[in-house]
């Protein structure tokens, strides 16, 4: 039987948001492959749906600079061909091209390809979807699937498969999460307003559960200060871990970062802080209970800057701990009410 790839090359929240799309291919039962990069390989590996996941890093992807060789894409071209896959999805952001993917895809002997491109494909893709659709990542992954004849799934909420077991040993609910931590600074609050939000919510009875990776143990470190109820769980979880420990939490509050996706995937409110450095209708957290907090009409909104271009952060200088605070009691109250 040919198989199916599904391409999202670049970060782990990316991938999540890749989900339904690959439950789209898997359901006409064909083996569904997923390509990402190192980045977003720990979300690949929580995708319902997949016979297996291709991992490759690739330099018009990758936010650093990376050594080119044509071995590389010789390795690539070869994997996809031995999988067999005749039909490919290559899902990517408005800045983003699938046009060097795609003609690899053709040397491996991908038959069909779909993607949406701003720019002329000639022989590349099969199925170009024009323009720049203003939806949100999700469905704009969809589109691409849609095109290639997989029917989108009634059901296009977030869905992961996370490692048996309970939360944490050590953490009984209720508890906030509060992931201080992004893929690029602008994305996130500074460092002294996370520890402000941490104390506003310790102070206010919140047992606290500060996580990070293992690159931001310092930063939770300072974050989580010495607050009587605060645990720091910096490097100390995988991303399914981690997911266990957010699908038990009353509410997650982050940046725009992976985690708020994850969170969604597991059916926690989500409080996204969430600096406008690309639009809100096409990240926020799907289908889930979230407040967002931050001036989405910021005079620098869609800077797409990887640092605050302006230096002062404005658009979430106005979010403090009893903002958070607020929006965490709003987003508690509905799900007792829903409970009820």
């Amino acid at each position: 039987m040919s198989a199916v790839l599904v391409a999202r090359q670049d970060n782990c929240g990316d991938v999540l948001l890749a989900g339904p799309a690959v439950r789209a291919a898997a359901a006409s039962g064909r083996p569904v492959h997923l390509l990402c990069g190192p980045r977003g390989r720990a979300a690949a590996e929580l995708l319902p749906g997949l016979a297996g996941v291709v991992e490759c890093r690739v330099p018009w992807i990758e936010p650093d600079p990376m050594p080119v060789a044509p071995a590389d894409a010789a390795v690539l071209v070869d994997r996809v061909r031995a999988l067999g896959v005749t039909d490919a999805a290559v899902l990517v952001s408005s800045h983003q091209s699938p046009l060097p993917l795609a003609l690899l895809l053709r040397w491996a002997g991908v038959a069909r390809i779909a993607a949406v491109s701003h720019d002329h494909a000639g022989s590349l893709l099969d199925i170009r979807i024009t323009g720049d659709p203003d939806v949100h990542e999700v469905r704009r992954g969809l589109l691409v699937t849609e095109a290639l004849g997989f029917p989108s799934p009634e059901d296009d909420r977030l869905r992961v498969r996370l490692p048996p077991g309970p939360g944490h040993p050590e953490i009984p609910p209720p508890y906030v999460v509060v992931h201080p931590g992004a893929s690029a600074p602008a994305r996130t609050l500074a460092p002294a307003a996370w520890a402000g939000v941490v104390a506003a919510l310790a102070a206010a009875g919140w047992r606290v559960v500060v996580t990070g990776g293992p690159d931001e143990v310092g930063l939770c470190a300072r974050v989580a200060g010495r607050h009587p109820g605060v645990t720091d769980l910096a490097g100390r979880l995988d991303f399914g871990h981690l997911g266990l420990v957010l699908r038990s939490a009353a509410a997650v509050v982050c940046g725009n970062t992976g985690p708020a996706h994850l969170a969604a995937a597991v059916e926690t409110p989500v409080v996204a802080i969430f600096p406008p450095t690309v639009p809100l209708v096409r990240w926020r957290p799907w289908r889930v209970p979230h407040v967002v907090l931050g001036d989405q009409q910021a005079q620098c909104a869609g800077c797409r800057g990887r640092t605050c271009p302006r230096g002062d952060h404005l658009c979430v200088a106005g979010v403090d701990g009893a903002a958070v605070l607020a929006a965490v009691d709003h987003l508690a109250r509905l799900s007792e009410g829903s409970r009820a």
